[in-house]
This record gives C-alpha cells, sequence and structure tokens, in this order.
C-alpha cells in the first residue's frame, strides 16, 4: 500500500524545484498527481504539466458532481482563482506512492480527511522570510513576470495559510530546511520518503 506525500511550503520555498526532483529519482518510484486550477496559464507553463487549467463552469460541473476533494479560492489581483483537487483517476494507493505538490495546510488537511491519516505524510518545506521575499522579488523582476502586488498578496497570504498555529493543529511538526543549498533539503525529504517505505 503506498501513500500520499504532500510536499508544501509558503511561496518562494523552493517546492517547485524539489518536487521536479523527487519525481525525477527513480528509486523513489512516486506517482505524479496534477492539479486543478481556473487561474490563467503562466508562460512557460503547459497543460496537465504544472495543473489542468479548467473555467470556472467546468470548475462548477465536477462539484455538481460531488469529484472536488479540495478547493482553495484566491481573491487575486486578477480575480479569484481556485486550486482544486478531482477525486480522478491519478491517486491509487493499491499502485504505489504519490507525491501531490503545492498545498497549504488546510490541502494536507483535507487530504489526510479524506483519505486518512495513516496514508498521507506532510512534507514541510520552510525559508527564512528575508530568503523568501529575496527569491520572490527577484522572480517578479523578469520581465515576463512583474506581479508585484500579487507577489505581495501571496507572501502576506502565507503567513495566514502556514501560520505556527495552523501548523501545530495539523500535527506537522517535521520541517525541512531550504534556507541554503537546496540539495541538501532535497536529500533530506529523499531519505526520509524511503525511510517510510
Amino acid at each position: 500500500m503506498g501513500k500520499i506525500f504532500i510536499l508544501m511550503g509558503k511561496s518562494a520555498s523552493g517546492k517547485d524545484a524539489v518536487y521536479r526532483n523527487l519525481m525525477g529519482d527513480a528509486s523513489l518510484n512516486l506517482r505524479k498527481n496534477i492539479m486543478y486550477t481556473t487561474r490563467p496559464m503562466r508562460q512557460n507553463e503547459e497543460e496537465g504539466v504544472q495543473y489542468f487549467f479548467r473555467t470556472e463552469e467546468e470548475f462548477q460541473a465536477f462539484e455538481k458532481e460531488g469529484k472536488i476533494i479540495e478547493v482553495r479560492t484566491y481573491d487575486t489581483m486578477h480575480g479569484p482563482w481556485r486550486y482544486f483537487t478531482v477525486d480522478d483517476y491519478q491517486i491509487d494507493l493499491n499502485a504505489g506512492s504519490t507525491l501531490m505538490g503545492g498545498g497549504t495546510v488546510a490541502f494536507y488537511c483535507s487530504i489526510r480527511d479524506y483519505f486518512g491519516a495513516e496514508n498521507v505524510v506532510p512534507l514541510y518545506i520552510e525559508v527564512l522570510p528575508e530568503i523568501r521575499l529575496e527569491r520572490s522579488l527577484k522572480r517578479e523582476k523578469r520581465p515576463e513576470n512583474r506581479r508585484f502586488l500579487e507577489m505581495c498578496r501571496r507572501f502576506l497570504a502565507d503567513e495566514e495559510d502556514f501560520s505556527e498555529e495552523k501548523l501545530r493543529e495539523a500535527g506537522i511538526t517535521r520541517r525541512f530546511h531550504n534556507d541554503a543549498e537546496i540539495e541538501d533539503c532535497i536529500r533530506e525529504i529523499t531519505e526520509y520518503i524511503k525511510g517510510i517505505g
């Protein structure tokens, strides 16, 4: 029986790079789970790679069918964006372990409650706030990005989404630090996953 590993952390914590490395490690044999979103596709993103991009109407249809496991709605500078998990073909504990990325503490709790605490393992990446802010600013200075107000909104929202109180209530105590070399963080998480089995 496999596990569902939930990779999470605040924006600019290195989640995407860690996720790519874990998925690329054949020794872990992790299955991919692609989340859904109603936000617009960004430059260099592809349908079915980073997300399944859906319209608000398609989200409403999933909800009407009772297929939404969890949903988060963010009021952005560009209107509401939803990120959601659908009960589809992707998660099959009998077929092995799955890695899910990009979630919040509330996301982890929803998946844990749906699939059972014994089947869901949190992987929380922690980074000092000043390092996250520097990374975010560097990313947004690129000509193709330049969404500084959205960067600020995400930064502040993360302080709420990943508050110490919420982490404690969810029972998330294990933290993987990514303040220095990302390879160290990846190595630590890889060993942890292998230790669980």
